[in-house]
């Protein structure tokens, strides 16, 4: 199942890698670098628009910002598919309402709705990246059982 964290059976190798995951020291790190990120875009999104970065058109700068705030919260919290979900999402309409009481900046629906695609894409990546390393994982060990040389 894709969203293994939304209620369906855990296979072994999924039980493997939040193990192997559970204990890689660089995941507070990943932690830490998501709510970072998801600080910056709330910068950005609400600092007045002189100071805003301009990097491209503003709606592919919304969906790539969310997008990799996606693919961030999405690997921070695997294990916990519709947290990550809730904080991502919701952050793209809060960060939107938020925009209105800024007297410079204007809240729109379709904004909103862009960095929501946005952000879902990337935790579709990122749910899709522990698909292809699990199976990675579980190939590996089929082949090291079996004698075979794991690449």
């Amino acid at each position: 199942m894709l969203f293994s964290g939304m209620g369906g059976r855990v296979s072994g190798s999924t039980r493997q890698m939040r193990k192997i995951l559970s204990k890689f020291p660089a995941r507070k790190l990943c932690i830490f670098a998501s709510w970072l990120a998801l600080a910056y875009i709330a910068y950005a999104t609400l600092s007045p628009i002189t100071e805003r970065p301009i990097v491209a058109d503003p709606q592919l700068e919304h969906f790539a910002a969310f997008a990799l705030l996606g693919v961030a919260f999405g690997l921070s919290y695997q294990n916990r598919v519709v947290l990550a979900f809730v904080i991502v999402i919701g952050s793209s309409f809060s960060l939107e309402a938020l925009q209105l009481m800024t007297p410079d900046r204007h809240g729109r629906l379709a904004d909103a709705l862009v960095k929501s695609a946005g952000g879902l894409c990337g935790l579709v990546i990122a749910q899709l990246a522990m698909l292809v390393l699990r199976n990675w994982i579980s190939r590996s060990k089929r082949s090291v059982r079996s004698g075979e040389v794991a690449g």
